[in-house]
């Protein structure tokens, strides 16, 4: 059985408190797009998992493809399968390739396997790999709170846009985004905030990890102020790093040569 897991940007996001559990609860809104990795497995003697395309940094058995296997197993006593991955989502990006691998393999056992798992369920499962694994269940805009498992559907979408994406040669840990961020409260919240007209974003709508980050990587505000420079009607950093999106309201293909020490770029319409 093969899969795409795609990526996904944040439009907003805001550091509203840190928990007595060392996490962080936050505001954002996640918006799926369409980069996507390949996920393939077949029923084999022995659980096998390897990789192509971009490196996969760590211990391949924490991956979250293994682990996301592992949990159903657990409940339903899968055989083994062979895993491949094909990697083609930046990692250290921001843009919830691993989580999105993470949610579609529970998505694809469960209908291979005719486990009968429903949408709330998968997303249950989804949320013990990670904090914002569970959005790539239904894999549509969401209002997402708490450390990002409270996903509440936002009625919006972006289909008269097009997606500029720009990686630069580095990726950040989200231990080190955390390590200096300001919790803070905003008096308009973010779900407020994303129904202004698009045109009306840059001056309404910030991913706070920007007050932090862009000090200690210049390259990040400069990518930022390009993608402004050359039309975008918004542009942000998703998630903690490193990637920065803008969008556009004509193909911006052209523009790719704007930025040449990128590590990676990516357009689409939405």
């Amino acid at each position: 059985m093969i899969g795409f897991p795609n990526a996904k940007i944040n439009i907003g996001l805001n550091i509203t408190e840190k928990r007595n559990d060392g996490f962080h609860n936050i505001e954002t809104v996640m918006y799926p797009v369409p980069l996507t990795d390949a996920l393939e497995f077949v029923e084999s003697g022995s659980l096998r998992f390897d990789c192509s395309g971009l490196p996969v940094e760590g211990n391949p058995q924490q991956n979250l493809v293994i682990k996301a296997y592992s949990v159903l197993k657990a409940k339903f006593d899968l055989p083994p399968v062979h895993i491949h991955l094909h990697k083609n989502i930046p990692m250290g990006a921001g843009l919830g390739g691993g989580s999105s691998d993470g949610a579609f393999m529970l998505k694809m056992l469960n209908g291979y396997f005719n486990l009968g798992l429903q949408n709330d369920e998968l997303e249950e499962y989804a949320a013990e790999l990670g904090s914002d694994c569970a959005f790539f269940i239904k894999d549509e805009p969401v209002f997402a709170c708490g450390k990002g498992e409270i996903l509440k559907p936002v009625d919006f979408r972006l289909p008269e846009m097009y997606l500029l994406l720009v990686k630069p040669p580095f990726g950040i840990p989200t231990k080190t985004a955390y390590s200096n961020v300001v919790p803070k409260k905003n008096s308009l919240p973010l779900k407020t905030r994303i129904d202004l007209p698009v045109t009306q974003w840059k001056q309404n709508i910030k991913n706070q990890f920007e007050e932090t980050l862009f000090p200690l990587y210049p390259e990040l505000a400069e990518i930022k102020e390009e993608l402004y420079n050359v039309g975008a009607v918004f542009a942000s950093m998703t998630g903690s790093g490193s990637a920065i999106f803008g969008l556009f309201k004509s193909d911006p293909r052209q523009f790719l040569c704007h930025f040449p020490e990128a590590s990676f770029t990516f357009t689409s319409r939405l």
